[in-house]
């Protein structure tokens, strides 16, 4: 299977659509640059925050002043998010750039809202994969794929979660991630042996294995790869040192290229051959291999 990529913006637009929409114009003219570099998905997220938040989350102050776009963690939050109308309005700026829109729903007011936009696919994030309330509006009332990522998750938790999609045959809709909960994640803790676990265990039941990275740099999406994954999600921002908790963990334009264009070239390479002698091969063999007769 050819990797699917996934450029999550998230919230990575500072909550200015005029950002949002740059950054979509700009994912789009990847394949214009370099054939192999095109990003398949543009991922946002989607947060009911007094919802998620208690009172005194909401009204507490941010844990890391620097990054906050608000006096409370809730102004923050309320700050960075996206209306309905408006992730309507970013559907169609993929569209007309030819990529697949996508959303992060952090709870069931958030799903039910971006279910009415019947995107093709939505992602379950790792903070929000044991809201069963939410996992079952999506299994029920949603047709499309549902990723759902895997980090801060036990193994007898993860069991819960397939079993769950497999009680009504929607688990063939279901992508999983190998995910570490981290922002950025050290190399020792990303675990990318993870994904052959997940791939042994889950990949009879689910669509298929993908890996969400935090990390800094795009050589261990290869290795991620060669592991089994076929979805990638790397964050994506303009500037890494933009204000905001997610930047650091980002990929800047050139970067993302890099890695979409890199998954690629190395999914083509990843086959046995065709037959003993290639024919590329076979111009050689004539000019110079000995064949010595015992």
């Amino acid at each position: 299977m050819k990797p699917v990529i996934v450029a999550e913006i998230g919230c990575n637009h500072k909550g200015d659509l005029s950002i949002a929409h740059k950054m979509i114009k700009l994912l789009g003219t990847f394949k214009l640059l370099n054939e192999n570099a095109y990003i398949d998905v543009v991922k946002f997220q989607k947060r009911t925050n007094k919802e998620l938040l208690s009172p005194e989350e909401y009204n507490a102050p941010h844990p890391h002043p620097e990054n906050s776009y608000g006096k409370t963690y809730g102004e923050h939050r309320e700050f960075l998010e996206f209306n309905l109308e408006q992730n309507k309005q970013l559907k169609e700026w993929c569209e007309e750039e030819g990529l697949i829109y996508s959303t992060s729903t952090w709870d069931l007011t958030a799903a039910k809202e971006i279910v009415s936009l019947n995107p093709k696919m939505i992602k379950v994030p790792s903070a929000s994969n044991l809201n069963f309330p939410m996992l079952q509006y999506l299994r029920d009332n949603y047709a499309g794929e549902i990723h759902l990522s895997f980090g801060m998750t036990s193994h007898e938790e993860e069991q819960k979660i397939v079993n769950f999609f497999k009680e009504k045959n929607r688990a063939k809709d279901l992508v999983i991630y190998a995910c570490t909960s981290g922002y950025p994640v050290p190399f020792d803790d990303i675990c990318l042996l993870e994904i052959k676990r997940l791939k042994e265990t889950y990949g009879k039941d689910v669509k298929a294995i993908g890996f969400s990275g935090h990390h800094l740099g795009i050589a261990v999406d290869i290795a991620a790869l060669a592991l089994g994954a076929t979805y990638f999600e790397r964050h994506f921002t303009l500037d890494r040192t933009w204000k905001g908790t997610d930047h650091a963990a980002s990929l800047e334009p050139q970067g993302l290229m890099k890695l979409a264009r890199d998954l690629r070239q190395t999914a083509l390479a990843l086959t046995y051959k065709t037959k003993e002698v290639l024919d590329i091969e076979d111009v050689q063999r004539k000019k110079l291999k000995h064949l010595v007769n015992l």
